[in-house]
């Protein structure tokens, strides 16, 4: 537990001419580095807000703006106590929040679909002068745009200026990604044909374009938009033809992307890493390994040198589409000549071995990725946990449980759902109590759990007699505006 000690400091008094030595008050102690992981620890189990209030006020606590975006990311996954973490210091004697920070605090509030909450944030920063900035806006809009309020996000596009700050071709093309990348396409291009003049549309507008017809798989519109790009005097990139090279094999139009492939070649395209990386994949995830593992050779005779993410496509593919073992061939050459693996790397070949039944070999690996300077993360610990818990081997993945908890990488929605869904399994009486206390435990760490949820385990401790903890879970139900069914307690 992350505790501070508190020295009352006595008043100077100025000095008595006796014969004895003159005294002064002890000297207060320098402010102190915090801790990221313990600060995130107490603020996740405090249960009483005025404690924390006064240990996270404390004069030997010294605030950066670095400390406290650490501790937000440390909290993410508990978006209500990072933003009462972000408040408590909003009330700070002497710290003042910085625009990254209260960009976090935007992104989680909209994450919860707190609006009110976020545009009290733009307010605030604002009469601070700290912004809003671009960035802001950005996060606004994606938020607006995943929550299926598309036309929310282009009025806040629209009306960035009149919060002082402007429009600019960078906004432009961010809104339209946005839009695209939420299969938002034909919104994203009545905007950009309505604006394009206006902003002064670029190579990289355009490539936003063609990317969203590619996501939705209408290569014939990004092959439009390539050809109106040419029309217009904007010469496509390499990353325009990478675009329209991924959104073949996307289509699943596989022999017209290997005709582009080599037209491109043909043309003497500077091809690069990603185009290769694009081919690999698109190969490996039509079950066409030997052609993948073909392109990944021409890529090394011809000197263009595969990345990370080249050995994470291939990987993925041979997991998914051959089988695990194969997979970590590939992965200890990509080890032996140099590349670290990163948590993409590992979280494949972890899940790989899950879906083999090689449980313990996972364990291995997740263990491995410390020394890679790669901590497992939530995805990591999700897998092995659902794993588990589908083996049967439930103790386990609460074993997994207990250890995010007690460290860097805290528990999300996923890992609840996984682990509560998993109490039902056995229909044990003493499962379902777990069950009972998780959804407790999410709920004050502010996941809302779905009505479907709440129900599940209110009907299993009926059913297996535990009246009494039923009605506490009806009555946090009714807490959080969830309507319950009639239950005769």
């Amino acid at each position: 537990m992350f505790t501070v000690q508190h020295k009352p400091l006595n008043p100077l008094h100025p000095p008595k001419f006796h014969s004895r030595p003159i005294t002064t008050a002890p000297t207060p102690p320098p402010p102190q580095p915090t801790d990221p992981t313990s600060v995130a620890s107490l603020v996740l189990n405090s249960t009483n807000p005025h404690a924390l209030t006064q240990t996270l006020h404390s004069p030997t606590l010294q605030w950066t703006p670095q400390l406290v975006d650490q501790i937000i990311k440390r909290l993410w996954n508990h978006a209500l106590k990072a933003l009462h973490f972000f408040n408590i210091l909003s009330r700070h004697p002497t710290y003042i929040h910085s625009l990254s920070s209260f960009d976090h605090a935007v992104d989680l509030a909209a994450r919860l679909r707190d609006y009110k909450t976020v545009w009290t944030l733009v307010h605030r920063m604002k009469s601070l002068r700290l912004g809003p900035a671009p960035k802001t806006f950005a996060i606004i809009a994606e938020r607006y745009v995943s929550a299926g309020k598309a036309d929310r996000a282009v009025k806040i596009f629209l009306s960035m200026h009149e919060h002082g700050c402007r429009q600019s071709l960078n906004s432009f093309n961010t809104i339209l990604d946005l839009l695209c990348k939420e299969k938002k396409v034909e919104k994203a291009y009545n905007l950009f044909k309505v604006f394009r003049g206006k902003f002064k549309a670029d190579v990289v507008s355009y490539n936003v374009i063609a990317n969203g017809w590619c996501l939705i798989k209408r290569t014939n519109k990004a092959l439009e938009i390539l050809k109106e790009m040419v029309e217009r005097g904007i010469d496509p990139n390499l990353t325009t033809y990478n675009i329209i090279l991924k959104g073949y094999f996307r289509a699943g139009q596989i022999e017209e992307a290997w005709r582009f492939f080599l037209e491109m070649k043909k043309r003497k395209c500077e091809i690069d890493v990603v185009t290769y990386t694009t081919v690999v994949h698109g190969f490996g995830v039509a079950g066409e390994i030997n052609r993948a593992r073909n392109v990944f050779d021409e890529m090394v005779k011809e000197g263009v040198l595969p990345s990370v993410v080249t050995y994470n496509a291939l990987i993925q593919v041979l997991c998914k589409k051959d089988n695990v073992e194969n997979a970590i061939l590939v992965f200890e050459e990509m080890v032996r000549k140099g590349y670290v693996p990163n948590s993409i790397t590992y979280n494949l070949v972890i899940r790989g071995l899950c879906h083999a039944g090689e449980m313990e070999r996972a364990i291995e690996y997740m263990n491995r990725m410390k020394d890679d300077e790669c901590e497992p993360n939530v995805q990591t610990y999700n897998v092995v946990i659902r794993y588990f818990c589908d083996a049967g081997e439930i103790e386990k993945g609460l074993e997994l449980f207990e250890k995010m908890g007690s460290g860097d990488c805290l528990p999300n929605l996923d890992t609840y759902n996984i682990l509560i869904s998993a109490m039902f399994v056995r229909k044990k009486s003493d499962d379902l109590l777990v069950a009972g206390k998780l959804l407790i435990e999410m709920v004050d760490r502010g996941f809302m759990p779905r009505r479907f949820t709440f129900n599940r385990v209110l009907n299993g401790l009926l059913l297996t007699g535990n009246q009494g903890f039923a009605k506490e879970i009806l009555r946090l139900q009714s807490r959080c505006g969830r309507l319950p069914r009639q239950f005769k307690l």
